[in-house]
């Protein structure tokens, strides 16, 4: 029974945003890398062609898993997937991001990119976004399966940001 008229917080509601933005940011990162394999003919480029098709495939897959109830799924394991896939999501963005960065200023397996075109604004502004959301996303994870064994009164002060 609750004493006091404020709504109890919820933790859980931001990390759920949190998954879904991450997971919908890793989903975009792996389109604009098919994009770029398919309609920009980066497939005829050898390794960089391979590098983007397995970034689409990997990207798919971690943003596919954030969108899984993992936890309902894999009740003991599902929070250890949720951050296994966090850390995924945050992989593929920031090496993404920090590849790209280095080809702007040197060759990279032999390709070098030679202009800040809208594509590349693109790529460089959702590689970031989805590398902030995924290391978010596990952030949050690891507070809220720290709290969890605590109790309750103690929950709500770990999940709040004074009692951080």
């Amino acid at each position: 029974m609750r004493t006091s008229n404020r709504p109890p917080h919820d933790s859980s509601r931001t990390r759920v945003a949190v998954r879904l933005l991450a997971a919908v940011l890793v989903l975009f990162v792996g389109a604009d890398h098919y994009y770029e394999y398919a309609v920009d003919q980066y497939q005829v480029l050898p390794t960089i062609g391979t590098l983007f098709l397995l970034n689409f495939i990997s990207a798919i897959a971690v943003g596919l898993a954030l969108l899984l109830p993992l936890e309902r799924l894999f009740r003991r394991l599902g929070g250890a997937l949720t951050r296994l896939a966090a850390v995924s999501g945050f992989g593929i963005a920031a090496t993404s991001l920090i590849a790209l960065l280095v080809s702007e200023q040197t060759r990279l397996f032999g390709f070098m990119e030679l202009n800040y075109r809208p594509t590349i604004l693109v790529a460089l502004s959702s590689e970031a976004a989805a590398a902030a959301a995924a290391a978010a996303l596990f952030v949050l994870t690891v507070v809220a399966s720290r709290s969890q064994g605590l109790p309750p009164r103690l929950q709500a002060a770990a999940s709040s940001p004074a009692g951080a």
